[in-house]
C-alpha cells in the first residue's frame, strides 16, 4: 500500500470539498481550485477527511494513488495558506521593480525584461534584488517562478543571474593564467 496514498487528508475549518464524477473542487478562504483525477482512483469525503483509494495493486494504479492524494492535499493547502517562491537577483546593475501589474527586470541585456502577473499569480518585489511569487496553485507558482528564472539563469563563474533563495550554485574556477617558467 502506498504510504502517502493511504494517509487521509484533513479538511480544515472554512474549506469546502466537492467530489463529482472525476472532478474535485476545493473552495477555501483564498479561492477555489478544480482538478480532474484519474477514473481508476476513488475519492471520498468522510466527515472532515478526504480518503483516496485504488482498485487493485496494479503498478499503474499504485503510481496514481500517491499522486492523486498529493495533488488533492496541495489543493487544500493552497486554498487555506497559499504557496510562494522566493527568487534572488545577483549581479552588478541587475535589479527588479514592480510597475503596476508588471515586473520590470534589468538583467544586463540592452533592454528591460517585462513579465506580467495574471489572475492566478501575484508578483512582489520588496527589494531591488528579491522577487516573491504567490498563488494558490502550487504547479502554477512553480512554473511561473521557473519562467522568471529562465530569463537570466545563474552562471557558474560569478554567480550572476536569478536563482531560488535556497538554490546553491556550483561555482567554477576561472581561466588559469600563464604560469612562470
Amino acid at each position: 500500500m502506498s504510504r502517502i496514498g493511504r494517509k487521509p487528508i484533513n479538511i480544515p475549518a472554512g474549506v469546502e470539498v466537492k467530489v463529482d464524477n472525476g472532478v474535485i473542487t476545493v473552495k477555501g478562504p483564498k479561492g477555489t481550485l478544480t482538478k480532474n483525477y484519474h477514473p481508476n482512483m476513488t475519492v471520498k469525503v468522510e466527515g472532515t477527511e478526504i480518503i483516496v483509494t485504488r482498485p487493485d495493486d496494479d503498478k499503474f494504479n499504485r503510481s496514481l494513488h500517491g499522486l492523486t492524494r498529493s495533488n488533492i492535499h496541495n489543493m487544500v493547502e493552497g486554498v487555506t495558506n497559499g504557496f510562494f517562491k522566493e527568487l534572488d537577483v545577483n549581479g552588478v546593475g541587475y535589479r527588479v521593480q514592480k510597475k503596476g501589474k508588471d515586473l520590470v527586470m534589468n538583467l544586463g541585456y540592452s533592454h528591460q525584461v517585462i513579465m506580467s502577473d495574471n489572475e492566478d499569480i501575484t508578483i512582489e518585489a520588496p527589494t531591488p534584488n528579491k522577487i516573491i511569487i504567490r498563488g494558490i496553485d502550487k504547479q502554477k507558482v512553480g512554473q511561473f517562478a521557473a519562467e522568471v528564472r529562465e530569463k537570466r539563469p545563474p552562471e557558474p563563474y560569478k554567480g550572476k543571474g536569478i536563482k531560488y533563495v535556497n538554490e546553491v550554485i556550483r561555482r567554477k574556477e576561472g581561466k588559469a593564467g600563464k604560469g612562470k617558467k
